[in-house]
């Protein structure tokens, strides 16, 4: 039983450590892409990006374990827009943590850890750390449709 914990532990933290290293990028470029929920923002990678409904503009309330879980989109340099994204809603706000997360109409952007491929949506809908995530639309709204999500911490 030891055994098959330890092996559990080391997958989380492997995807964990896969989705921290993918959320910081010089080169960021945010997209859209047609999912499940619609037409979403996605990140140069293809993933989802994500709003937190706690957050206000330009402020984020995910920090310490809940950014494990819900990694920000950082930057060492300027965001860029792809088609169908608003380059003037493009921004970045620095961290209390001190990185540089890229926003989009002022709402502060994250991946989810459990979207472990391009186009998944399994944040969608998802209540944790006291609030709801939800895809972020290039309106700069939150995505309505749910994916199932299902996840709750």
């Amino acid at each position: 039983m030891r055994l098959i914990w330890t092996l559990a532990l080391l997958g989380i933290a492997f995807v964990l450590a896969g989705t921290a290293l993918a959320a910081s990028d010089s080169q960021v470029v945010v997209k859209v892409r047609t999912t499940s929920l619609g037409k979403i923002l996605v990140a140069t990678n293809g993933k989802t990006l994500y709003m937190f409904a706690k957050d206000t503009p330009s402020e984020s309330y995910c920090n310490g374990n809940c950014a494990k879980f819900w990694p920000p989109l950082l930057t060492s340099g300027k965001p860029t827009a792809g088609p169908g994204v608003k380059k003037a809603w493009l921004g970045v706000f620095h961290r209390a943590d001190g990185g540089a997360q890229v926003t989009y109409k002022t709402h502060p952007l994250y991946f989810f850890a459990k979207d472990t491929k391009a186009g998944q949506t399994a944040g969608q809908g998802v209540a944790a750390f006291g609030a709801k995530w939800y895809a972020m639309t290039p309106a700069g709204t939150k995505a309505t449709s749910s994916s199932g999500g299902g996840y709750h911490y």
